[in-house]
């Protein structure tokens, strides 16, 4: 896919990315380097926690965190939880407040359920099943996770076309959870409202956005401050993700959204395209 050959031009010292369609994965730069993920690893963790409710090792509406709150809320950012610490800033689904400690709290509670360290239940339940060799957790489930394009590239297949969790589980996640509430998405500012769904966030009307203005409403996905990204527009099955080693920034506002509206160019010119 020549949209990746942009890359190239990026302002960072490594870079690599890839394209997922229903014809197969594409891959620009070093597929299998590893980098950090930053808050890429927050999808990687809800789909955990999203196998841990498919195997009725938790409920989704089960009460988890602070008072009031369920894994729904934790999941969805609407729990009240402070960014990084658990401080209680707002009543359950008053507020989308960006919560990486509220991922932590979500890990400790699925380790308190099943009794796993969630970084093996995470491994067993995700990243062995789907053959992501090089990922892993070490550390906070808000945003220490390694892997590479190559593996996040199965990971967005699955998200395509999910073996790991039901249809019903994987439509909760990926559409919205607690309308209407709005919040502020780094980096971007206020947004009213700011959607999410379980894990992952939802881009419907927002502007600006760090993925293209070609991508559907529909599109979901998460970026991460070390200079990372993945998105899945499920209204024309295609998927990117890119991975960097340099800090999201002015750069990053600059060069996603135009890799994005490329990738979208060129699949629907190829015929990769399920629907318009």
């Amino acid at each position: 896919m020549r949209a990746l050959e942009q890359i190239k031009d990026w302002p960072v010292r490594h870079v690599a990315a890839g394209v997922v369609t229903g014809a197969g994965a594409v891959s620009q730069g070093d597929a299998e380097r590893v980098f950090p993920l930053a808050s890429v690893t927050k999808p990687l963790v809800a789909y955990g926690v999203l196998v841990a409710v498919e195997e009725g090792a938790i409920e989704l509406d089960q009460p988890a965190g602070p008072p009031g709150a369920t894994v729904r809320h934790l999941l969805a950012h609407t729990s009240g939880l402070a960014f990084d610490t658990t401080d209680v800033l707002a009543e359950p689904g008053a507020r989308r407040i960006y919560s990486s400690s509220g991922f932590e709290v979500l890990a400790e509670f699925v380790t308190e359920q099943t009794g796993i360290a969630f970084d093996e239940y995470l491994r067993d339940a995700v990243f062995e099943p789907l053959g992501m060799k090089s990922s892993v957790l070490s550390g906070s489930a808000g945003h220490a996770c390694r892997s590479t394009v190559a593996d996040l590239s199965l990971f967005a297949a699955e998200l395509l076309n999910p073996r790991l969790v039901s249809p019903q589980t994987h439509a909760e996640a990926t559409t919205v959870q607690f309308p209407g509430v709005n919040g502020i998405l780094p980096g971007y500012g206020s947004k009213r409202p700011n959607d999410w769904g379980l894990g992952f966030e939802i881009r419907d009307g927002k502007s600006p956005h760090w993925t293209g203005g070609a991508n559907s409403p529909h599109t979901y996905g998460h970026f991460g401050q070390s200079g990372t990204f993945l998105w899945v527009d499920p209204a024309i099955g295609v998927a990117c993700v890119a991975l960097a080693d340099e800090n999201f920034g002015d750069w990053a506002r600059e060069v996603w959204p135009v890799l994005s509206d490329a990738v979208i160019d060129e699949a629907r010119i190829a015929g990769n395209t399920l629907a318009k």
